[in-house]
């Protein structure tokens, strides 16, 4: 086996990255998930400590003045980051980390860690991303519309990332994540 990386799972929002994380096998790809923080209320069915870490404004501050975080970025008057200790202890247990995070996080991350395995998740097309964003019904159409601007100029970065994965279909996407991450992280594969 090789060292133990991180794996950056990225992409515009609404992309499907959450849906992708959750049908990869993680005791195959010997993979825990970094839990993110977030300022933003839960969506319905996300839970604490599994969907997000959900702090308060000030709590989130407090962990950005302690160097808690290995990237944090704000979007929509929200701020999200990726705690730095539990990611420090799980590759000291050898264990691959996934992070499923934007992409400012993930330049932040890449530059930090330039050994990280990146994946950037694009949709078959810009207006498949404007369906799934109106689709989930959890934001009013203001939102969805900055959400949506903010992701064309997001596509943008895709070359800035070791490879590329299309979400056109969630279960094949997730079979060609795995198959990178198996890539990077095993030799006897």
């Amino acid at each position: 086996m090789n060292e133990p990386k991180i794996i950056i799972l990225s992409g515009p929002s609404g992309v499907g990255k959450g849906t992708v994380r959750g049908l990869l096998d993680f005791d195959d790809l010997n993979l825990v998930n970094s839990v993110s923080w977030t300022t933003r209320d839960p969506r319905p069915g996300e839970v604490e400590g599994v969907s997000y870490h959900f702090a308060t404004p000030e709590e989130f501050a407090k962990n950005v003045a302690e160097n808690g975080f290995v990237e944090h970025a704000g979007f929509a008057n929200n701020a999200y980051g990726t705690p730095r200790k539990p990611i420090e202890d799980w590759m000291a247990e050898g264990k691959n980390v996934l992070l499923e995070i934007e992409v400012n996080g993930a330049m932040q991350v890449m530059e930090k860690y330039p050994e990280a395995v990146s994946i950037f998740l694009v949709p078959p097309t810009v207006e498949d991303l404007g369906k799934r964003l109106t689709g989930r019904n959890t934001e009013d159409e203001e939102k969805i519309k900055k959400r949506l601007a903010r992701s064309v100029e997001e596509m943008k970065y895709k070359d800035k990332y070791q490879h590329v994965v299309v979400n056109d279909e969630a279960d094949r996407a997730a079979k060609e994540v795995a198959d990178i991450i198996k890539g990077n992280v095993n030799s006897d594969n």
